[in-house]
């Protein structure tokens, strides 16, 4: 009698291969398939494994999957995705499951759910975090969609998950689109995080005039600490990388200019939906635009007189400045990513359980570190808590080290660096405290060249003034 499949795996580049070998590891037997057979056939030469198996066709695979069938998707978002449906469909029967591994946009994931829905197949939005690496050991898994579907595949899911304390870094997120939602925002706190590591740099660098092998120092005793996470354990790693085509370290050979794949874009266009401040990931993938301007950043470095402001600190009080500013703003940019989740939970009735996501961020991920510990502790603690800086163990660091965030903020501004997120931090801190924000005199404004109306603080109501025109 012939094998029958637990999976189907369709796209065989790093991320599906990797996922599937990860599958395979963990005993289910995997059905592998790209729309190219030669990169099918390189994947089996490259990685033979008892429990995968190769496919040629999507009729072939479909076939050799037990019932409910199961078929993931780690292939482009977009178009893509939608081609590969449609080529499905008439191969899936009622109550089998389409899961869409990539980063896919949340609605295109919600339009999906619901169009397959009518065809009585079950759609899942899988977010996955973690990299090539994580794919093949273990990484963090944000599914949502149909909960009976979930039930189905969450075996699979839950075995090749990273695990944090025992616990599986897999979790029901939602429907619909939940899931995918969930690892745009991942993603947007991961540019932030990475953009507030990269300004730590600058000023380690550019202020204190650090080394490589000093700054490599710094992070892996950072690492060590409270700041312990997988961004600063690679940064410390990076700074010790010889290059392998000159002399010196590799870093500092790597051009300025860095790329996005768009999920922290689409993080900061759905928070002006919204209407939630997340200006820290928006800065964040706005100065990954920037970067790219090299021409332009060249002429105005030469035309532009920079500042020289010095720094007052000795060595090792810079150093811990800048740690202290950097947990500051990796707090804020994470009290910001959650308070976009809490409001699209509200906005499109998904119930989400803000303190098991923090959970299964806590391995496996990109943006994985030691305080999401406590971030898991605050919301199960406060469930209904609308601010991670409400927080008690949160609101004693903020308050104990913003002195730093903003000592770093001026240190990089006397230097004529660019620390837009660090900026962006303290900006948010202000506003988000702010008994005074000038927006009295917007309302005035508004009111004066549109009769858009104002309220008052005195008594309830909408009015409009009869402004004088005369000076």
């Amino acid at each position: 009698m012939e094998m029958k499949m637990d999976i189907g795996m369709v796209g065989l580049a790093v991320m599906g291969r990797s996922l599937a070998l990860n599958m395979a590891d963990n005993g289910f037997q995997v059905g592998a398939y790209n729309r190219s057979s030669a990169v099918t056939e390189q994947v089996m030469r490259d990685h033979p494994h008892e429990n995968l198996h190769p496919y040629y066709s999507l009729i072939d695979l479909v076939s050799a999957l037990k019932r409910p069938r199961r078929v993931m998707l780690m292939i482009q978002a977009g178009k893509a995705v939608d081609t590969v449906i449609e080529q499905l469909i008439p191969l899936l029967d009622d109550g089998d499951m389409i899961l869409d591994g990539g980063n896919s946009f949340f609605e295109d994931t919600r339009r999906r759910a619901d169009y397959l829905a009518q065809r009585g197949i079950h759609y899942l939005g899988v977010g996955i975090s973690g990299g090539e690496e994580g794919a093949r050991r273990g990484p963090s898994i944000m599914p949502g969609g149909n909960p009976a579907a979930y039930e189905a595949v969450r075996p699979i899911l839950e075995a090749i998950s990273a695990k944090a304390e025992g616990q599986p870094c897999c979790a029901y997120i939602g429907p619909e689109g939940a899931g995918h939602y969930v690892k745009m925002v991942h993603n947007g706190i991961e540019y932030a995080d990475m953009q507030l590591i990269a300004e730590s740099y600058l000023l380690l660098k550019y202020v204190g005039g650090l080394t490589n092998a000093e700054l490599a120092e710094v992070y892996a005793a950072w690492d060590t600490g409270e700041l312990r996470s997988y961004l600063i354990g690679i940064t410390a790693r990076i700074f010790r990388e010889h290059d392998d085509l000159t002399a010196g370290e590799l870093v500092d050979h790597i051009l300025d200019s860095a790329s996005q794949k768009g999920t922290g874009r689409w993080a900061s266009i759905e928070a002006l939906k919204q209407g939630v401040d997340i200006s820290m990931i928006t800065t964040a993938a706005n100065a990954r635009v920037m970067s790219n301007d090299l021409a332009r950043r060249e002429q105005a470095y030469r035309l532009i007189e920079r500042p020289t402001g010095k720094n007052p600190l000795e060595r090792t009080a810079l150093i811990e400045t800048v740690r202290q500013a950097l947990y500051t703003g990796k707090i804020i940019a994470y009290a910001q990513g959650f308070a976009l989740l809490r409001d699209a939970s509200e906005c499109y009735g998904w119930n989400l359980h803000f303190g098991e996501i923090a959970s299964i961020f806590r391995a496996g991920c990109i943006i994985q570190a030691a305080f999401l510990n406590d971030i898991t502790d605050a919301f199960c603690k406060q469930p209904a808590l609308s601010s991670l800086l409400f927080d008690e163990f949160f609101l004693s660091r903020v308050n104990k080290y913003q002195n730093s965030l903003r000592a770093a903020a001026t240190l990089g501004i006397s230097a004529g660096l660019a620390l837009p997120a660090t900026l962006a931090a303290v900006s948010y801190l202000d506003s988000f405290r702010a008994r005074a924000a000038g927006a009295n005199l917007i309302q005035a404004q508004r009111d004066f060249f549109g009769a858009h109306t104002y309220q008052r603080i005195d008594r309830e109501g909408i009015y409009h003034h009869e402004w004088s025109e005369k000076a």
